[in-house]
């Protein structure tokens, strides 16, 4: 009898899971609109509701460099109508940098590891600087005099500054601000002096001569960006992180479901619209396994973990 009872509790969750997607699902995107993260969201949203067959609406829920829109999914019902597409600062740095109100392996299932896209370092229009070399001897000569933007404390952004001030040995100020698009008016106009950016979410910015790029952060050229040289081809070998996208759901999200949303966004990659519009804006479609983005979150945190000590960067 208490068989026949807990099968029979059972049998509408088992319904609902057959019936998947079956109303629409959200996409919360943990920056602010016209970032990366924002960019890549919703490229694949706009395929994966194609292929489930029901919307998938982005949120952009920013603040805290990522974590408040990760920890509202992370508290989200785990029903699989709720998913994040998080990235390297909310998983693999965050986690080292202060007390999260999530944890990025317990609170989450991981489905697929998306995107990788490269950093690409860019300057004002207003400073007198055409590379690597020549920005680093203008600081130098002007210790704590320049800054540079971020997207919030402890983000990829951030740390990629950190990195290349530990790598350079120059001094530059800090100043956060919720997203790099917010940042791109005063760079322009020369208030700010240097950025890291994605490149999907900088692209735009230097068609229109808003900012100079400098350098790409990645093992090779950008064919958006030819002529802009990498970091190791600037004399900085050591510089060589990419940021990856990625999408999870809450913990304790269905196997099934899981795999049905993993499935259809590996699929989507591959699908040619989305290939070009990824090339479009500099992204690299990846479409990982979950156990796969696992380790890849693992090895970028033990990194990223080294960066933050060396360079004693704190949450304020």
């Amino acid at each position: 009898m208490r068989l026949l009872i807990a099968l029979l509790l059972a049998l509408p969750l088992q319904l609902a899971q057959a019936q998947y997607p079956n109303r629409p699902l959200k996409l919360v995107v943990p920056f602010p609109p016209a970032g990366a993260t924002d960019i890549v969201g919703r490229i694949v949203a706009q395929k994966l509701s194609e292929r489930l067959g029901q919307p998938v609406v982005v949120e952009n829920k920013p603040g805290a460099g990522g974590s408040i829109g990760s920890d509202l999914v992370a508290k989200s019902p785990a029903d699989g109508y709720t998913l994040l597409m998080a990235t390297t600062s909310t998983h693999s740095i965050g986690p080292s940098l202060q007390k999260l109100p999530y944890d990025p392996i317990r609170d989450f299932a991981p489905i697929t590891h998306v995107a990788n896209v490269p950093n690409v370092l860019v300057v004002s229009p207003q400073l007198p600087v055409a590379s690597v070399s020549e920005l680093v001897a203008y600081a130098k000569a002007r210790p704590g005099q320049l800054n540079f933007a971020t997207s919030g404390i402890g983000t990829i952004v951030h740390l990629n500054s950190e990195l290349f001030m530990l790598i350079t040995g120059v001094e530059m100020v800090h100043v956060p601000y919720k997203g790099t698009a917010l940042a791109i008016p005063d760079v322009a106009n020369g208030s700010i002096a240097m950025l890291f950016d994605s490149l999907a979410s900088v692209m735009p910015h230097v068609r229109s001569a808003k900012v100079k790029p400098l350098a790409v952060n990645a093992d090779r050229r950008s064919n958006l960006l030819p002529e802009v040289p990498t970091f190791a081809e600037a004399g900085l070998a050591a510089f060589d992180r990419y940021t990856w996208f990625g999408m999870f759901a809450p913990a304790g999200t269905p196997r099934e479901v899981v795999a049905r949303v993993q499935i259809e966004v590996v699929a989507s990659l591959k699908a040619p619209d989305v290939l070009e519009r990824f090339t479009q804006v500099g992204a690299e479609p990846v479409g990982s396994t979950p156990e796969q983005f696992v380790e890849r979150i693992r090895s970028d945190t033990a990194k990223w973990a080294e960066v933050i000590k060396a360079a004693n960067v704190k949450v304020q």
